[in-house]
């Protein structure tokens, strides 16, 4: 009995140790910063993260899951805490875009597309702690489409969406919609480059300067909403499109890679909480997927990339509110 007792404290030690390494390598590399007493805290929701990390791999080890997880910067976070960054607005989706809704054809297309991979995207960025992913996938859609007409890939401003979209209804870092962005951009008469006007993670007055702009936009197309044949024709003829996810999961906060196929991920126009950009889609060992970029630098998922299902009854809603600009 003795014997067994020590060697129970020696593995207790062993993982203590072990997760203090993890601790210690997180907080270097995402440079987190803690009172003593706040530190306590954000280890100990750190270690039960790790904790359902660990258990959901090892699942997916043994084929009960299509995707793994992994520690990343929301690890020291709750999935309610998680959550609160999220900040897509649901409006008035559904409605016709200001040319009209996209119509498809529902003809053959191709097996697979990466716009990534023809010039047409940009660089992953970070939104911060501001709520303006609705920011990051208009400009994503915004930026392959200037591409795919001047075949220039230029970074645009998602502080000018921010700061000057608020007469269509968004609301800076609280939140907003990519429709609205659209709008504002052809109210503006234009939206500047990410060097003209950079990023700060922080709602300010609009300092719009039409003679920097790079592009504007005549108006926008929304797709059929719930159709995933029309969302994935007009990913592969149109280019990167703009939709909204439900991105409140646990699994989602630390998704690492493979195809994102989660069943408790809800479609509804309610439940939508997170905008992003479709740049792709294709199969994986069998399961087809959408290329989705998100906007939380490359820490997060595959390089910040995340592969999710497609052909899965609107998984997670990709194609409840998704549109594009017109230029």
């Amino acid at each position: 009995m003795k014997i067994l007792l020590v060697v129970f404290a020696l593995v207790a030690l062993a993982v203590a140790s072990e997760l203090d390494d993890q601790w210690d390598q997180f907080k270097a590399q995402h440079d987190k910063y803690y009172t003593p007493k706040y530190e306590l805290l954000r280890k100990r929701i750190f270690a039960e993260n790790v904790n359902y990390i660990n258990k959901h791999n090892v699942e997916a080890q043994h084929g009960l899951h299509s995707y793994v997880l992994g520690v990343n910067q929301f690890a020291d976070l709750t999935n309610k805490e998680f959550k609160e960054l999220n900040r897509f607005r649901v409006g008035s989706m559904g409605s016709l875009g200001t040319n009209g809704s996209f119509i498809p054809t529902y003809e053959d297309i191709p097996a697979s597309v990466d716009w990534t991979t023809k010039g047409a995207v940009t660089e992953v960025k970070n939104q911060g702690q501001c709520g303006s992913c609705w920011a990051f996938s208009a400009t994503g859609s915004l930026e392959g489409q200037y591409f795919l007409k001047t075949k220039k890939l230029v970074s645009l401003s998602e502080q000018e969406l921010v700061d000057c979209t608020g007469p269509e209804g968004n609301q800076g870092c609280n939140g907003g919609l990519m429709d609205q962005a659209f709008k504002g951009i052809q109210r503006l008469g234009g939206i500047e480059s990410e060097a003209d006007y950079p990023y700060t993670g922080s709602q300010g007055s609009c300092q719009f300067d039409a003679k920097k702009k790079v592009t504007t936009v005549t108006g926008f197309k929304d797709i059929p909403t719930g159709d995933e044949k029309a969302l994935t024709e007009a990913n592969a003829n149109i280019g990167p499109i703009s939709v909204a996810i439900d991105a409140s999961s646990f699994q989602f906060q630390f998704y690492m890679g493979g195809v994102f196929d989660y069943s408790g991920c809800k479609n509804g126009e309610q439940d939508l909480d997170h905008g992003v950009t479709l740049v792709g889609y294709g199969n994986e060992g069998g399961k087809d997927f959408y290329l989705v970029k998100n906007s939380w630098t490359s820490a997060w998922g595959v390089k910040g990339y995340i592969k999710m299902s497609r052909n899965k009854n609107n998984q997670c809603g990709i194609a409840t509110a998704a549109s594009y600009p017109l230029l």
